[in-house]
């Protein structure tokens, strides 16, 4: 599982001002994070925009994504839904060339019971021709995945390999860290607790804020997974504020302002999001400037 240590991110979609997918600005993308130095991206998760994304726009974006890095860095592919067998026909159904993985949320909306989300990824799990990694994120999803469920998973399936966990509980990452298989993965699907969540055992995480500033995250992250925390340090507390910024008015309205400060793409979102701010967008250009002495 080596692949899914360190930093990967989460792409943005680039989009033209028509709405259309730009994918000159995703080529751009591409090309930043992997000179960047991350370890892995990840492809239409939340970040992408997804839920305004149509099936076709998906397939496009997918290929053109693995035609682009040519296999220069993992990739992982965001397939998940709140109708179980609709998403387990998208994951058989999807082109899994230059694919390692499979990202996939816990049920949205419906509000499962644990045994209802466990049944959910036991029929992915046994579906997917490629290895899952589970996804929590209470904050989008009305619930959350317990240790429990999330351990009886990773021993129950060999191919559920880890998991991106944005509860932001502490108590429950030390759950899972006690009863998880040793190479059962616990990534971070927050990107300013990652520190402490790597001093705890999680082997990395997917960012957000790395679309912008991969460099200056994926030292850091290396730096904490080879248990330097006091080098790390510095640079942790520096992101604070951009961190708190790119996300003060929706995800990704604000780590697109600083892509287009930095002249990747635009920062066209898709409705119901909209652009961050100017007054947002201005204080995002000042802490991106501020981090030129960690680059």
């Amino acid at each position: 599982m080596n692949k899914f240590q360190g930093t990967g991110v989460a792409l943005v979609t680039p989009f033209n001002t028509d709405g259309s997918v730009d994918y000159d600005g995703l080529k751009n993308l591409i090309n930043h994070l992997v000179d960047g130095g991350i370890d892995y991206l990840v492809s239409l998760g939340t970040t992408g925009e997804t839920a305004t994304m149509t099936k076709e726009e998906k397939k496009k974006v997918w290929a053109f994504t693995a035609e682009i890095n040519n296999n220069r860095l993992p990739l992982v592919a965001g397939i998940g839904g709140n109708d179980t067998v609709a998403v387990a026909n998208d994951i058989q159904e999807f082109d899994a060339t230059g694919y390692s993985a499979i990202l996939s949320v816990s049920p949205y909306y419906n509000k499962p019971t644990q045994e209802g989300i466990y049944q959910h990824y036991k029929y992915l799990a046994e579906s997917s021709p490629l290895d899952l990694l589970l996804y929590n994120v209470p904050g989008r999803t009305a619930s959350n995945m317990s240790s429990e469920t999330i351990c009886r998973l990773a021993h129950d399936f060999k191919n559920v390999i880890g998991i991106k966990d944005a509860c932001g509980n502490f108590d429950q990452f030390n759950q899972i860290m006690r009863d998880k298989p040793e190479d059962f993965l616990l990534i971070s699907g927050d990107d300013p607790i990652t520190l402490p969540m790597i001093a705890l055992g999680a082997s990395g995480i997917i960012s957000v804020v790395g679309n912008a500033l991969p460099r200056q995250f994926s030292d850091m992250i290396r730096q904490c997974l080879a248990g330097d925390f006091k080098a790390a340090l510095p640079a942790h507390l520096s992101l604070v504020e951009f961190t708190r910024l790119a996300f003060a008015e929706g995800n990704p309205a604000g780590v697109k302002a600083a892509l287009k400060h930095l002249n990747i793409c635009g920062d066209t979102v898709r409705l119901p999001l909209v652009k961050a701010s100017s007054a947002l967008t201005q204080a995002i250009v000042t802490e991106i400037e501020k981090q030129s002495q960690f680059a």
